[in-house]
């Protein structure tokens, strides 16, 4: 049996929708009339198009970390406690609250009743389920082992969506300090230097050069500022565009590797987010090579991630894993020893968790740093604008002063 999703009509004439299972979708259409339902779509689960039905235009199936954590952390809490995976994929789907997450999980139950495995059924969403959960699972299930690999990858999701959360609340006061700094120049310029502007031009008083600079920015800004913030936001549409082409992109990251404010902070980020896949799936007795490919893939940084891919095809031909990191010169010593002791004693997988902790918390003390730094530069910065503002005002009131006396 699969999973469909369905939109329909019920006596009153509102529209429903939901989720139905059966052997094809004409067994579907049956089943809702039945149900004093008139169908008007049916529509098999599936991630063939990414969008489902009732989504909103460029809608994603995708499923965000503390939703994958909540789904291992209860999936591997039942497992544990011995029921089936048919049973427990059932509980799932009855417990869950957004349609979105029902929907791919009863996609996910639709093709294990079908007889699949469940890493090849939630290979079936990639969108959802990303590539360290499909090759886990897979792990898992081959070693018997699918509770504690459930476990492992909800403490990854865990602590994936607590590095986000972290990250976003250190950066919410420096964003909201450098937005209200642009509305307070744009309304000075914008609205307060013209009104000042026509106060000295009545009294027919030659102007000095930096005040009527900052009265003509004031008129131009009165008089087209639609204009300019039109400009503003196609501006953003090109930086955007510019840096979704590869060359650009790709000199970007490798000059946030050579700053000298950036370097450690990018690399701390990406290292830690490299280790911590590649000890899950370590952990979880996925092949180092496979475990490689999918670190590679949460790597950010293309010159890194390029390097992560480097040390697997030497990891393949034989070269141990620290040395193939090593080469590149892009990855901490720290991890490089952490690695190569792991692989000695045979606790590479730990050893790896060590260094993701590791830098994780150099990670955060950067970002701490730098925004400690951002914010008496702001308030520096807005001083001096706004001093620079007031003393062209101020000028052209002195001169008056001394043609007085």
């Amino acid at each position: 049996m699969a999973a469909f999703e369905y939109q329909a009509l019920d006596a009153s004439g509102r529209t429903r929708r939901g989720l139905e299972t059966g052997e094809s979708a004409r067994q579907v259409r049956q089943q809702l009339r039945l149900r004093g339902l008139a169908p008007l779509h049916v529509q098999a689960v599936s991630e063939a198009d990414g969008k489902g039905i009732g989504w909103r235009p460029g809608a994603r199936r995708r499923l965000g970390s503390l939703e994958l954590a909540v789904i291992a952390r209860q999936f591997a809490t039942l497992v544990a406690a011995g029921i089936s995976v048919e049973d427990s994929l059932n509980a799932l789907v009855g417990q869950a609250e957004s349609f979105r997450v029902r929907s791919v999980l009863s996609g996910v139950r639709a093709s294990v009743l079908e007889g699949r495995s469940l890493a090849d059924a939630v290979s079936a969403y990639p969108a959802a389920f990303p590539e360290i959960y499909r090759a886990a699972i897979g792990a898992g299930e081959e070693s018997g082992k699918l509770a504690l690999t459930l476990e492992y990858l909800a403490e990854y999701s865990e602590t994936s969506q607590g590095l986000r959360e972290r990250l976003g609340q250190a950066l919410i006061y420096p964003l909201v300090l450098l937005f209200a700094s642009l509305l307070i120049v744009g309304f000075l310029f914008a609205y307060v230097m013209p009104r000042v502007a026509r106060v000295f031009t009545n009294t027919n008083q030659e102007l000095p050069w930096l005040t009527q600079t900052f009265f003509d920015v004031g008129d131009f800004l009165a008089g087209y500022g639609y204009a300019v913030a039109a400009g503003m936001a196609l501006l953003v549409l090109l930086v955007a565009w510019l840096f979704r082409q590869h060359s650009v992109r790709e000199g970007w990251d490798r000059l946030l590797l050579r700053l000298p404010l950036t370097r450690r902070t990018v690399r701390a980020l990406n290292t830690t987010r490299m280790s911590r896949t590649l000890a899950i799936m370590t952990r979880s007795g996925v092949p180092l090579l496979t475990g490689l490919k999918a670190a590679a893939d949460v790597v950010v940084n293309l010159p890194m991630r390029r390097a992560v891919n480097a040390a697997a095809e030497e990891v393949g031909e034989g070269v141990s894993l620290h040395r193939a990191l090593d080469r590149s010169g892009l990855f901490p010593p720290m991890l490089i020893q952490m690695v190569a002791s792991g692989e000695t004693g045979g606790v590479l997988g730990e050893m790896l968790d060590r260094a993701a902790t590791a830098q994780e918390r150099e990670f955060e003390a950067r970002v701490g740093l730098l925004t400690r730094l951002f914010e008496p530069m702001m308030i520096l910065v807005m001083g001096a604008i706004v001093f620079v503002i007031v003393l062209a005002i101020l000028l052209p009131i002195f001169e008056m002063n001394q043609l007085v006396f």
